[in-house]
């Protein structure tokens, strides 16, 4: 069975966590699960009070995470106290989209070669997984069996510095083209990963760049564009 994404509650439902901060670290877990499947919509705010309730948990480590997130520019605090995902402009998209095309094909050819057998066979796993999500037009999952893909080949680069980088990007475009994708459906995103794990295959740096590249330009590149509001 493919994944499945996690619903932003049942916290309270799960063994105690031991303190202060194993809590902090689910509610870290949940809410940033919540941005990248798309589960917090662009300009529709929340309450801190609301998400503590829905987690099962105190406002406290909600607030923490909130502020976290906010400083990561995936959140926004309203003078009210009230929290919302930014609405997605031009601007803002065409910066997220040069920074992944810059950084996340050299994570990639960085990873290559922290790459294992397992690894490879784990990302065919996911990517079948996420064809099938395309053929069924399940957004949500194929939310998530994308970030699984991207994410299993970047963190074997081991990097410090660019993958915090990255994450911090996925969390402020998600929301957005998870609106996209609801909206226009997954029928017509092409599939990059089998280039990619071709390229893995033949450890070959230059074909993994380019296949990362594309499957950012096509996936968000392309259908994003074309479907941001406004002149």
């Amino acid at each position: 069975m493919p994944p499945q994404p996690a619903a932003l509650t049942g916290l309270a439902s799960d063994p105690e966590p031991s303190g202060r901060g194993a809590t902090r670290i689910q509610v870290a877990a949940a809410v940033r699960n919540a941005l990248l499947t798309g589960r917090f919509i662009p300009g529709k705010a929340v309450t801190l009070r609301g998400l503590a309730k829905e987690l099962g948990v105190s406002p406290m480590p909600v607030r923490e995470v909130i502020q976290r997130l906010a400083a990561e520019k995936a959140l926004e605090i309203q003078p009210n106290g009230r929290v919302q995902v930014p609405q997605m402009s031009r601007t803002r998209f065409d910066e997220i989209l040069k920074t992944r095309l810059l950084l996340e094909p050299e994570l990639a050819a960085m990873a290559l070669g922290g790459l294992s057998a397992p690894d490879v066979r784990e990302l065919e796993r996911i990517d079948e997984h996420l064809d099938e999500s395309l053929k069924s037009g399940d957004a949500e999952a194929y939310m998530q069996l994308n970030h699984a893909f991207h994410f299993r080949l970047y963190e074997a680069a081991g990097s410090e510095i660019m993958l915090p980088m990255v994450e911090s990007l996925w969390l402020q475009f998600a929301p957005f083209m998870r609106t996209v994708y609801g909206r226009v459906g997954t029928v017509s995103l092409v599939d990059q990963h089998r280039e990619a794990i071709a390229a893995i295959t033949a450890k070959d740096t230059e074909r993994l760049r380019r296949a990362i590249a594309a499957d950012i330009a096509d996936g968000m590149g392309i259908i994003g564009r074309e479907n941001l509001a406004g002149p």
